[in-house]
């Protein structure tokens, strides 16, 4: 089975996060046994944030590197673990608000593809990059 990175480089929706998890040294943690949880904004996510803002996480790494392991949770979690959950503590320690009282909510995003298998986790697709806070 392919892992999350695999799943991610395979996909082209996936290129903006591919660059970014590249630019921050995050390939090799998530090609790691894991096993890890992520909610994976697509271009389209990235898209949405204001002109300039990816050229400015690229050129600040511990910055880009925060906001990007804010995506992440340890253990392997399904939709339905998170629907009982209502709140995961992210890899870079803050909390993340899940809601599937209407639809597959996290955060500020929407689930537009849930429970994607990887070898070393899971991978929920989000129509929005999440920000701490």
């Amino acid at each position: 089975m392919p892992t999350i990175v695999d799943i991610a480089v395979s996909n082209p929706a996936f290129s903006t996060l591919v660059t970014a998890v590249s630019a921050a040294g995050l390939v090799e943690t998530l090609q790691s046994p894991g096993p890890f949880t992520v909610f994976a904004p697509t271009d389209d996510a990235f898209a949405k944030l204001p002109p300039g803002t990816i050229q400015t996480l690229v050129q600040n790494i511990p910055q880009l590197t925060r906001i990007l392991t804010f995506h992440v949770a340890s253990g392997k979690f399904t939709k339905d673990d998170l629907a009982k959950m209502g709140i995961i503590t992210s890899i870079e320690g803050s909390p993340i608000k899940i809601d599937c009282s209407d639809g597959f909510e996290v955060k500020n995003a929407t689930v537009v593809a849930a429970d994607i298998e990887a070898d070393n986790g899971i991978i929920h697709v989000i129509d929005t990059v999440i920000l701490m806070g």
